[in-house]
């Protein structure tokens, strides 16, 4: 979606031996353009983290992801993550020590309560944190990030191309 919206993407593996070949946890293989080493001191505007609990882990496990995660936070860019991305490595980091989140309901208990929010799409403006629940509020929140990198207009274009019911994210407002 993102690519729709005329932005430049570029995925990247935190594996320790620089291999860009990522098997999901559904056994589907994803090849990232290059290894978070080769690009993560790149003046990009955001920094999104994708769900699912053993990619999550291994995020956490980066002390290299971490740190351009505060690199980003502390530069004010906009650190994204959805499904169980925020509790499993913004959490435990104390990556936002304020700033309001969502993230897998499964996994709420992970994140202290006055920062939860019981909803589809977080968008924290004081820190520039963008949170999401998981799959099925995927599409509100790429068009959320839409929204914020390149304005409203461009998320209402994208979901009409796709042909997308307003969901929590009204982008049509």
């Amino acid at each position: 979606m993102l690519v729709r919206a005329g932005l430049k993407v570029v995925t990247a593996s935190v594996a320790d031996d620089g291999n860009c070949e990522i098997i999901c946890s559904r056994g589907v293989r994803l090849l990232a353009d290059a290894p978070l080493v080769e690009v993560a001191d790149e003046d990009f505007a955001a920094i999104v983290l994708p769900g699912g609990l053993k990619g999550a882990e291994c995020f956490r496990d980066s002390p290299l992801l971490v740190e351009t995660l505060r690199h980003f936070n502390q530069s004010g860019r906009i650190v994204a993550a959805i499904c169980a991305a925020a509790a499993t490595v913004l959490v435990p980091h104390n990556l936002f020590p304020v700033g309001n989140m969502t993230g897998y309901p499964g996994l709420k208990d992970n994140i202290p309560s006055e920062k939860w929010m019981d909803k589809r799409v977080v968008w924290d403006r004081r820190v520039n944190l963008l949170t999401s629940q998981g799959p099925g509020t995927a599409i509100d929140f790429a068009l959320k990030l839409i929204d914020l990198l390149v304005g409203k207009e461009t998320a209402r274009e994208v979901a009409a191309q796709l042909v997308v019911a307003a969901g929590i994210y009204d982008y049509r407002d």
